[in-house]
């Protein structure tokens, strides 16, 4: 059987499973609640501690000593990866800045900070470091040059797994891209994570126990095969997961990365979730997908959304993309370098995709940039149901 949630809904505030004394509550954390009740975790202290050692272990493997410095670019709240990143980077013995994110104003005041304390390390999602160094570049900041980050490590989100994000985010600050992050239910959340190889997500088996199950037969997959990571705590004492259905997928491998380390892999990170799944005339389609295939065109800019409808009874895609500045700038010939790029989007989509999408092509800066997770799929058949 499989744990879906911690019960905290039946058995508030907590669920059946805290396994401690409610006064040896050290942390309550939790989730948001943006698509639902939120789920509240107790943590008890010596489990901190655990999470510290987990995460400064795991932060060892990709390449961060004592002596690096690590900028925390996330939320300081209920969310558990900035206290994780945080907890690891202590431990590990490096100098933490957490500066946070979310206040008006502050990724501006950001840009000024990171330029003059130079850190070289930095944590937070995808999305927010490519809004970073957006806005770096407009106070005339190139974060390659200005910045010192040698390593950025990501989480709660697929950009950093999916390859021509990575490969933007490396060329865009010099730094190493980092794939990390399994979920807040399963802390230490850091241990599915790359090391400085760069092969895919290590399981660190001997922390939190991962099987790859098949989503409709709850079998075990073989090694090669997609399938949905379930999660067992070998070292919590307070709300110990057993068998925590993840809902997220990914493509495993018990091949032997070449930094020696003889955990499974990830070869491709988490790169999509059965609830961001959505289906197209038949075809299931990941936000992911979409992400690697536009940042992959020259001429594509920071943001899109993908608008799903249904007109007389056929789904129709939709995917708004910014054009670059480049475009945006170009003294004449801007109109044809725009067809050629709607049609460049539109043949390697439908490629990709297997179903077509219509391409509308925005100007820069047309949509909000997110200092967390970015939410680009708009599923205009449940809004009309």
């Amino acid at each position: 059987m499989h744990v879906h949630n911690t019960g905290s809904g039946l058995h508030p505030p907590f669920g059946r499973f805290l396994c401690i004394e409610r006064h040896d509550v050290f942390r309550i954390h939790g989730t948001s609640g943006t698509t639902g009740k939120p789920t509240a975790f107790g943590i008890c202290r010596s489990d901190w501690r655990r999470i510290a050692e987990a995460h400064a272990r795991i932060m060892w493997s990709f390449g961060l000593r004592p002596g690096d410095s690590l900028f925390i670019g996330s939320f300081f709240s209920l969310y558990l990866g900035s206290w994780g990143a945080l907890l690891g980077a202590e431990r590990l013995g490096l100098t933490s800045f957490p500066f946070g994110a979310g206040t008006p104003g502050q990724t501006l005041r950001a840009v000024t900070w990171i330029r003059d304390m130079q850190p070289t390390s930095f944590y937070g999602t995808p999305s927010y470091a490519l809004y970073l160094a957006e806005v770096a570049r407009g106070e005339g900041v190139d974060p390659r040059r200005d910045f010192s980050f040698h390593i950025m490590f990501f989480s709660g989100e697929p950009g950093a797994g999916v390859p021509s994000t990575k490969r933007l985010i490396e060329e865009t600050f010099g730094a190493e891209c980092i794939d990390g992050g399994s979920m807040a239910e399963a802390t230490p959340w850091l241990t599915n994570c790359e090391c400085d190889e760069k092969t895919g997500m290590h399981l660190w088996e001997d922390i939190v126990y991962t099987e790859m199950i098949d989503e409709n037969t709850h079998e075990p997959v073989p090694s090669g095969e997609e399938g949905v990571p379930v999660y067992t705590h070998l070292d919590r004492l307070s709300q110990p997961m057993i068998r925590l259905w993840s809902a997220d997928l990914a493509t495993w491998t018990d091949e032997t990365c070449a930094c020696g380390r003889t955990y499974p892999r990830l070869p491709n990170g988490i790169y999509g979730r059965q609830d961001d799944m959505f289906i197209v005339r038949g075809e299931n389609i990941y936000p992911s997908a979409i992400e690697g295939t536009l940042r992959g065109i020259e001429g594509f800019g920071e943001e899109f959304r993908a608008i799903i409808s249904r007109q007389r009874s056929m789904d129709e895609l939709r995917i708004q993309a910014e054009y670059s500045h480049a475009i945006a700038d170009m003294p004449d010939g801007k109109e044809m370098a725009l067809r050629r790029l709607r049609d460049e989007m539109e043949r390697r989509l439908r490629v990709t995709l297997g179903v077509r999408a219509e391409v509308e092509l925005v100007s820069p800066n047309t949509f909000e940039r997110s200092e967390f997770k970015s939410r680009r799929i708009i599923d205009e058949r449940t809004l009309s149901k």
